[in-house]
């Protein structure tokens, strides 16, 4: 009896959300055309970036992440780190909202969080030093930071590429490079700005595993995103007729 219980609880399909789905059936092949035409017209329409965009975001994306891990390791040789600790020292670029879900369009800025360890303070050594860093860098452009934002942001154009840095500083001596940011023992003991900070990256997570197929919410998402615009199109052009 007990492992007729076990199997049959076993059995159950995983629930996702609350309510209950419209319909579990696959697509139909007449779905599957039309998807692949509705497709073809978001990409006719310029909704989705080129292939030469997006590699420049990624190439932008490894560039900024070397510069924070060569600007964590002055932070801790300036703070009297010896040399194994400075060697271990770490930081890393974490991105989230339109671009992790893959639902940006040309010319999209990209959502980014640094994750630097506890000995790594927001005023003085992110808007400070690393700040200060980018101003010297010809391929930095733009360079605004706003460290009293509800959630403080550097923002800023790297090659072109509009980028919205925010900074999270967590209570370990040492940033792994497999962190996982979701879990909730990372908010141990961490102030507002980071917490807030942190909190477009976990949701992002949180999306991604509960979406079974996050093709098709990209796609839903772009289609959501071209009715607003042609909503928003008509009701200027009703102000003025």
């Amino acid at each position: 009896m007990g492992s007729t219980g076990t199997s049959s609880s076993a059995n159950v399909p995983q629930r996702i959300g609350l309510s209950e789905p419209i319909s579990t059936g696959g697509p139909t092949e007449f779905d599957i055309v039309k998807t692949r035409e509705l497709e073809k017209f978001l990409a006719d329409s310029g909704l989705y970036e080129s292939w030469e965009e997006a590699i420049r975001r990624e190439e932008v994306l490894g560039r900024l992440d070397q510069l924070v891990k060569i600007w964590i390791k002055n932070v801790s040789r300036a703070k009297g780190f010896n040399k194994q600790l400075v060697q271990e020292a770490n930081a890393k670029i974490f991105t989230f909202g339109s671009y992790r879900l893959g639902v940006h369009g040309p010319g999209a800025d990209i959502d980014t969080l640094c994750v630097g360890p506890r000995h790594a303070t927001r005023n003085e050594d992110f808007f400070g030093e690393f700040h200060r860093m980018l101003a010297e860098m010809p391929e930095v452009q733009e360079l605004h930071p706003v460290p009293d934002a509800h959630v403080p942001v550097m923002r800023f154009k790297f090659n072109g590429v509009s980028i919205d840095l925010l900074f999270a500083r967590l209570e370990l001596w040492v940033i792994r490079e497999d962190l996982d940011i979701s879990l909730e023992s990372i908010l141990q003991n961490a102030d507002e700005q980071t917490v807030r900070s942190l909190n477009g990256c976990r949701v992002t997570d949180q999306i991604l595993r509960l979406v079974p197929s996050i093709q098709v919410v990209t796609v839903a998402i772009y289609i959501h995103v071209c009715v607003c615009v042609c909503v928003c199109v008509f009701r200027l052009l009703t102000c003025f007729i």
